[in-house]
């Protein structure tokens, strides 16, 4: 693997949403990353047609075997991080928890990805994104003036709120265990990592400089030059025309800047809103893409995700690439001189089962395979 994180070796305990998303990120980066699947998959893993299982080698544990928990604790030993997803306290009925890891790797890094936190009224208790953004404040803040809030597909809680959380804290832990010899547990919770993403909203509505209300402020749609419009074709254009000199090349650009009311007259906002999406209706998708083409009024065309890929500027940079079959983002972000680069395509559950312990020091291998502890797809 190439990337700023070679050398760094990563145990994955399969999960599902923000752990795996966390290990193909570290994988994506460089890292040595081993995935521990319960044999057959359990209904967690879309196999080979799982973007987010690339990048690593899997190998299948029975945890529920004899021998599988002690599988898990010799990677831990040989290893830098652990990721485990589990409910509280499950990690610790199966003899993988902290403890047992630490004891026989006192520098580990032992991440643990969950919704509500290792402790709390609700840590024991079931959850998906949505429930987690929705006591953030977040989800409330989602949406249009009078209508619902609007469900950010899971990205804002899973992806960002919980795996990046689970990686910076990750990466924290081992800067600080190079310098202190110690491991240590990092309480990923996608609550946290939620309310501290939102911090720029909660710090405004403590100043008073945000209504507690949907679609009135900034930048929820409240501002008719921070929404989008929809085109005479039935698509849309994106607006973020906040500052001064890119709304006034935004009603420019449109052939309104005579008619336009001022940028900051609220009074008048309705009115302006009324103007840029009459506007907006009389061209197409492609011909307002056309008109706004390398200006500054930050007007943009919203794309599909099929469409994404041939997009000028995301296709000069590779942003998304073809591989494996499968359309996927490349890795982020760039590093100009230890540059990452796409590894190991998604694969089913152990299918390096004896390549990948092999490679980690195991001599005992078929052994464990004719006992059960660990199966080879």
């Amino acid at each position: 693997m190439a990337g700023p994180l070679q050398g760094l070796k990563v145990v994955e305990i399969a999960g599902i949403g923000p752990g795996p998303f966390a290990a193909m990120l570290l994988a994506d980066l460089g890292a040595e990353v081993i995935r521990v699947d319960r044999p057959g998959g359990g209904g967690l893993s879309l196999g080979e047609k799982d973007v987010l299982n690339r990048g690593r080698r899997s190998v299948a544990v029975d945890l529920k075997h004899p021998g599988g928990a002690e599988v898990v604790l010799r990677l831990a030993e040989r290893a830098d991080v652990l990721i485990e997803g589990y409910r509280p306290g499950v990690a610790e009925r199966l003899g993988i928890g902290p403890a047992e890891c630490l004891a026989r790797n006192p520098a580990l890094v032992y991440g643990r990805m969950t919704g509500w936190g290792q402790e709390g009224p609700l840590a024991a208790t079931a959850g998906h994104d949505i429930g987690y953004v929705a006591v953030t404040g977040t989800l409330h803040a989602i949406g249009r003036a009078g209508g619902p809030p609007q469900v950010p597909l899971n990205l804002v809680g899973d992806f960002g709120g919980g795996s990046m959380y689970l990686v910076v804290g990750i990466l924290a832990a081992v800067w600080e265990a190079e310098r202190s010899g110690r491991g240590q547990v990092v309480d990923a919770a996608i609550v946290d990592g939620t309310a501290h993403l939102s911090a720029i909203l909660h710090g405004f509505v403590s100043l008073g400089l945000w209504r507690d209300r949907r679609g009135t402020n900034l930048l929820d749609t409240g501002a008719p030059f921070y929404d989008v419009y929809e085109t005479s074709d039935g698509e849309h254009m994106a607006v973020g025309a906040i500052e001064p000199q890119f709304f006034a090349e935004l009603v420019a650009r449109l052939g309104i800047a005579d008619r336009a009311p001022g940028q900051n007259d609220r009074e008048r906002w309705p009115e302006l809103r009324v103007l840029l999406a009459e506007t907006f209706r009389t061209r197409t998708r492609e011909e307002w893409t056309e008109v706004f083409a390398g200006s500054d009024a930050c007007v943009a065309p919203v794309l599909s995700a099929k469409e994404a890929p041939k997009h000028p500027h995301l296709a000069a940079r590779g942003t998304l690439v073809e591989r494996d079959g499968l359309t996927q983002p490349a890795p982020a972000p760039r590093f100009s001189r230890t540059g990452a680069e796409l590894g190991l395509p998604p694969c089913g559950p152990g299918a390096h089962t004896r390549e990948a312990l092999g490679a980690w020091g195991f001599e005992d291998v078929e052994a464990l395979v004719e006992a059960g502890a660990v199966v080879q797809a």
